[in-house]
């Protein structure tokens, strides 16, 4: 019988931490190992399965992911890019796999991730959701039809405590058409109209962003054209979604060379 995949949930107390958590343990190829928070934590020393009103696991929340990453296989990450590229290290330094879930990275940090995969596997993506990683392959399929004749614009909607806008899902969404029609997102992307902008360049992707309440995640893309307009929307009701997804990535990732994979790698997305 096959051994458990043993994993490590960093920021284990957040939303999404949480929502790893209670997923790792209806999913019984894992097994939940460690669960690491930032130094100073409410959480520290409580028992992972209280964090989310479950029995005790027996696996106490702790500061430090080097103490925990030997009896690791695969780290989940979910928190800030500067924790981030911290955790990065030191799974570099042991050989772990790291699935990131973090968004808002800059181009420097985004450089030195791909230097780590060199060293390590490492499974990045905007969005874990498998309906979202879905959408994202109907968005290049769509793009190469609508080539011509109709204008791009992505609507993303989220809670009010989210730090970071566009939404990583929004410009990984933005990346997909782009790429579709051979633009370069950082010179076609319009993040905001104000005032007398005049007409519309039709070779730009239009963001626009809303933030408010409780929103888990709502995002759409839309095609206009003369007459009609496509749209390929998707709505999160809540977060187990994504948390499903990266527990699959990290299912997929263990004992993979090293390389930096994405969701479409997972879900074999690629034809």
């Amino acid at each position: 019988m096959t051994e458990p995949l043993r994993i490590g949930i960093l920021g284990a107390s957040g939303r999404m931490g949480r929502a790893l958590i209670e997923a790792s343990f209806r999913t019984p190829s894992l097994d939940l190992k460690a669960a690491v928070e930032r130094a100073g934590s409410a959480a520290l020393g409580t028992d992972a399965g209280a964090l989310v009103g479950a029995p005790a696991c027996g696996v106490a929340v702790t500061d430090s992911l080097s103490t925990v990453l030997p009896d690791i296989a695969v780290v989940i990450d979910f928190t800030s890019p500067a924790s981030t590229l911290a955790a990065l290290e030191h799974c570099m330094a042991s050989g772990r796999g790291i699935v990131i879930g973090t968004t808002g990275f800059s181009v420097e940090q985004k450089d030195r991730i791909q230097e780590a995969a060199r060293i390590i596997p490492v499974c990045m993506a905007a969005n874990y959701s498998i309906g979202v990683n879905v959408c994202l392959h109907l968005l290049e399929i769509a793009a190469q039809s609508l080539a011509r004749g109709y204008d791009v614009e992505i609507v993303e909607t989220h809670h009010r405590h989210k730090v970071d806008a566009p939404s990583g899902t929004a410009l990984a969404m933005g990346e997909a058409v782009a790429k579709a029609l051979g633009r370069d997102l950082r010179s076609h992307a319009v993040y905001g109209r104000e005032g007398l902008t005049g007409p519309r360049d039709p070779n730009t992707i239009g963001f626009a962003t809303v933030r408010g309440g409780d929103v888990v995640g709502d995002h759409t893309v839309m095609f206009l054209g003369e007459g009609e307009r496509v749209e390929i929307s998707h709505r999160a009701t809540n977060r187990a979604n994504f948390a499903n997804g990266a527990l699959r990535a990290a299912a997929w990732l263990s004992g993979r060379a090293p390389g930096l994979y994405s969701m479409r790698d997972v879900l074999e997305l690629h034809a």
